[in-house]
């Protein structure tokens, strides 16, 4: 079953890796093309127009954007960090209900395999994706990037990381929210809600003291890319709380299917 798994979702894997692939190639070989001498003048005087908190949103307070790695570290990650979001929310909304969408839960019932066991199952291949799309993609712009000649091996590896501090959470809440559901186009919709208002929270919370306390109500907190990029270091703190809300929302997926009634 679990061969079929693979093989069932391995398009869709494919298919946003291929758009991560394809955007940050696209960058790469334009970018030594539009960032001239000139150009960067200009990006430096309008920089000065954005109020502080409008850069520090974006990490362009902490770098510069004058080369790939630069970009890569602000615009690039804010991209990385929403595409590995909607990647995870929606193979955590779909990969249990589509069973019930399909009516293939009626062939899998008749099999002597426990609810437990399904779960189970496909929770070990969405990860082994969610872990996949994380590594190859790293492993890409580790190639590009060198080749440009300016890269911080260690930053870089721990900014690599960072996605999947926010993807295993956000695959598991959405697993979780759609044993609550039967038809895969709700669970899509609150998917990439959750990962919209997750973002906006957490970028809401970077504008202002007054509504810093947002960042605590966001999943995106967890990614803890500023503390890389100045310290050269993910905060163990930030990866307890994402292993711990992963387990919780997987515990509460098996409760939770084990009782519900299928289609």
């Amino acid at each position: 079953m679990i061969k079929r798994e693979f093989k069932v979702n391995f398009k869709n894997f494919i298919i946003w890796l291929s758009i991560l692939l394809i955007m940050f190639l696209v960058v790469y070989l334009i970018y030594p093309y539009i960032i001239t001498d000139n150009t960067m003048e200009e990006m430096d005087e309008l920089m000065k127009v954005f109020p502080p908190e409008m850069l520090k949103t974006f990490n362009m307070d902490m770098t510069s954007i004058s080369t790939a790695y630069g970009w890569f570290k602000t615009e690039g990650f804010m991209f990385i960090l929403l595409i590995i979001g909607f990647y995870s929310s929606m193979l955590g909304g779909n990969i249990l209900l589509k069973e019930e969408n399909d009516k293939t839960i009626e062939y899998l019932s008749s099999l002597p395999i426990k609810r437990s066991k399904i779960i189970t199952n496909k929770v070990l291949v969405s990860i082994t994706y969610i872990i996949g799309i994380v590594l190859l993609f790293g492993i890409f712009n580790f190639i590009s990037l060198s080749i440009s000649g300016d890269l911080d091996q260690k930053q870089f590896i721990l900014l690599s990381v960072t996605p999947l501090l926010i993807g295993l959470p956000l695959f598991a809440i959405n697993l979780f929210i759609s044993t609550f559901m039967h038809k895969t186009k709700k669970t899509v919709g609150i998917g990439l809600g959750l990962v919209f208002i997750f973002y906006l929270l957490n970028v809401l919370s970077e504008l202002s003291t007054k509504v810093e306390f947002l960042k605590y109500f966001s999943i995106y907190t967890l990614a803890d890319v500023r503390n890389v990029i100045s310290k050269v270091e993910i905060n163990p703190i930030m990866i307890c709380i994402s292993i711990v809300l992963t387990v919780i929302f997987i515990i509460g997926t098996y409760i939770n299917y084990s009782k519900k009634e299928l289609i």
